[in-house]
């Protein structure tokens, strides 16, 4: 029923876009040569494809979203889902340092975590989820109750990461989900 729910609620979302859901809402260039612009039914589709994801990993009205992500489309995305959700974005910013970041993780509360496999900045590939994995170790050992069930990754880089079978999510494999 659930989904049911969801495609109506998209199929209403269509229907509003008119004559703007071809116009480009939201363009970003990235690493050398990236480019990518979403128009508004793109980013519309995008964000309820993410509330249909967040829904079905437990996320409700009221429960808080931890996204850690450089500036990337999906940031915007998870937004807009949280939004749809009415669940509470809580922002990790990428340049916290290990232990800054372990504290933000217990304050939280986040039911899930958004992160990236790396991000490209001042000309180099960088580590996001690694250094993510350091500070959910971190913060384990401290109280591992108050930290996210499930830990969703943007895949931006193509960089090998670690994974933990049962917590670890590919983000495109849950916004494909049906």
């Amino acid at each position: 029923m659930l989904r049911s729910v969801i495609s109506e609620q998209a199929e209403d979302d269509r229907d509003v876009q008119g004559p703007d859901a071809s116009q480009i809402a939201l363009t970003w260039s990235g690493e050398p040569g990236r480019l990518e612009e979403l128009t508004h039914g793109m980013l519309l589709d995008q964000a309820a494809r993410a509330a249909a994801a967040l829904t079905r990993l437990g996320v409700r009205a009221g429960d808080r979203v931890a996204v850690h992500l450089p500036l990337v489309p999906e940031s915007v995305i998870a937004t807009l889902a949280c939004g749809r959700l009415d669940a509470i974005r809580t922002t990790l910013p990428v340049s916290l340092t290990i232990p800054e970041l372990a504290a933000r993780l217990r304050e939280s509360g986040a039911r899930v975590l958004i992160t990236a496999d790396a991000a490209f900045w001042d000309g180099s590939v960088r580590p996001v989820k690694p250094v993510l994995d350091h500070a959910l170790a971190r913060s384990a050992a401290v109280d591992a109750s108050r930290l996210p069930h499930t830990v969703l990754v943007v895949n931006r880089c193509s960089r090998p990461v670690s994974w933990r079978p049962g917590r670890d999510r590919w983000w495109h494999e849950e916004l494909a989900e049906d």
